[in-house]
């Protein structure tokens, strides 16, 4: 078994946000700024390129300094994100491979300590799907030197449901380290792939923000989630507590990040990377001329008031 599986085992990895300007443009400073502030926190590692950092979107000019700026900033292991976005997939999928495995080697090359392969959706539709998802990790793994992170992704930000015998032959990978679940609003989908990664000894890992604390009742052991890019202590208390067998703090902290959720995880689901970065911007994290996502819907000015007042009813 891979070190970090029990080095990661029972943290959080917050699925970090990118400051930009309304341009695109990464700022640096704030991003440095933000990166010294998270850090501080409880985490028990870093995830950068993710969707709620939009990854996948970057150029590999500023994948490579976004990691170095985390790599600078914290020695906890940090676990990069590699893939394409839905859209790239149209170019076939031995180029949408061929992008992915290239991410992971600048990884690798950036100091990352492991990488997450987002799902490429179109596998979903083949009769040999899961083979090839299959062989795409081990290609990974094999090319990067790194350790795996699986993602199963299903909803509008792309991906396909992974099976339960897909799950488990992912984590039957030496170089596996868990499979993340971010299923939305899957409540049964949720359930059924927690629960394949039971007894392998890998990490079961959540990645459901909208289902965060029943995650962890249904099995799941650690975290790696877009919410603690602007909440982590919060975000910390409902697992410390799961963990701690503190049944009542873990309802209340549950109940106070289920709220902050409702606040920022709906339709259209792609604006929470925005909603996000107004409540990063509230806690002081990020300042407001980096706090923009270029890359996702355009949000009426009513949700960013939705967002504030949820965090103000919170700190009240």
């Amino acid at each position: 078994m891979h070190p970090l599986v029990e080095r990661l085992r029972g943290t959080l990895l917050p699925a970090v946000v990118t400051p930009m300007d309304a341009d695109g443009v990464v700022a640096y400073d704030a991003l440095t700024a933000y990166a010294g502030a998270l850090t501080t926190q409880s985490v028990g590692g870093i995830a950068v390129w993710a969707h709620t950092g939009r990854g996948l979107y970057l150029s590999p000019g500023d994948r490579a300094k976004v990691l170095e700026t985390w790599r600078q900033a914290t020695d906890v292991p940090i676990v990069a994100g590699v893939g394409v976005p839905r859209s790239a997939e149209a170019a076939g999928l031995q180029e949408a491979a061929d992008a992915t495995v290239e991410m992971a080697l600048a990884a690798a090359a950036g100091g990352a300590d492991a990488v997450m392969v987002y799902p490429l959706a179109a596998l979903g539709e083949l009769p040999d799907g899961d083979a090839q998802a299959v062989a795409l990790h081990e290609r990974v793994a094999a090319e990067s030197g790194l350790p795996l992170v699986g993602f199963y992704l299903h909803g509008e930000a792309g991906g396909y449901p992974y099976s339960p015998a897909l799950i488990r032959e992912l984590l039957s990978l030496d170089a596996m380290l868990g499979v993340k679940t971010a299923t939305l609003d899957r409540a049964i989908g949720c359930q059924d792939a927690i629960w394949a990664g039971r007894g392998t000894g890998k990490l079961l890992i959540t990645g459901e923000d909208r289902m965060y604390g029943p995650s962890f009742m249904w099995g799941a052991d650690t975290a790696l989630v877009g919410i603690a890019s602007a909440q982590v202590e919060l975000s910390a208390a409902v697992l410390r507590a799961w963990t701690a067998g503190d049944h009542s703090g873990f309802l209340t902290a549950s109940d106070q990040l289920d709220r902050f959720a409702a606040a920022t995880f709906y339709a259209p689901i792609e604006g929470y990377v925005q909603r996000m970065l107004w409540a990063a911007e509230w806690e002081g994290l990020v300042p407001a001329e980096a706090a923009h996502d270029p890359y996702g819907p355009d949000l009426p000015p009513g949700e960013r008031d939705l967002v504030i007042r949820c965090l103000e009813e919170l700190h009240s």
